[in-house]
């Protein structure tokens, strides 16, 4: 963590990092000894614990998804674009302290829809299902909705398996894609010239 960052900066650093590996309801206490900053501060910065949950959440989203999803200059087909997503999955899996999904932990744990970090998660996990949409739009799918949000169950389904299991996932995420992706005539550029 930057000395040079503001306290703001340091308790959404802190509260990002904490939160993703012991959970929100970690004390506030130990956010503000992680961060620096003292509970007088941080409650001048962020009316709630649950302000600075769904703020940490949004501060982070963006850089998880530029590290899941491709560029629009990747130039692959929409099929090697979404089996990306998939791969550096198992990247992050391999790379180790990978906990999950950090939208979908914060939503479990919440457990209440309605909490603002539970809209935050919900939020970036519906642009994970909107970018898969938009690939399999251009891909020609029949049914590119349906088959997005079940891309997006692919997805959220290695990502706990990777934790219960606490091993890699050696390609089973981007192997199920595939075949769902295969049984729904979104195939491969050489496949679908033959």
């Amino acid at each position: 963590m930057s000395t040079s960052a503001t306290p703001r900066e340091r308790l959404l650093d802190a509260a990002g990092e904490l939160f993703y590996r012991d959970g929100v309801n970690i004390g506030v206490d130990a956010l503000c000894k992680a961060a620096g900053v003292s509970k007088k501060s941080m409650y001048q910065l962020f009316r709630s614990k649950d302000e600075l949950i769904a703020e940490s959440l949004a501060s982070r989203g963006p850089a998880y998804q530029t590290t899941l999803q491709p560029g629009a200059e990747d130039e692959r087909s929409p099929r090697e674009r979404i089996l990306t997503v998939f791969e550096r999955q198992d990247e992050m899996v391999v790379e180790g302290n990978y906990l999950g999904c950090p939208l979908v932990s914060t939503a479990v744990e919440l457990k209440n829809p309605e909490h603002p970090g539970s809209v935050v998660a919900r939020h970036f996990k519906q642009q994970l299902t909107d970018f898969f949409h938009r690939e399999l739009v251009k891909a020609g799918a029949e049914d590119p909705a349906t088959l997005a949000v079940q891309l997006t169950m692919i997805f959220d389904g290695a990502s706990a398996r990777a934790v219960v299991r606490a091993q890699p996932l050696g390609g089973i995420g981007a192997a199920t894609a595939a075949a769902l992706m295969d049984a729904a005539g979104v195939r491969a550029e050489e496949l679908a010239l033959n």
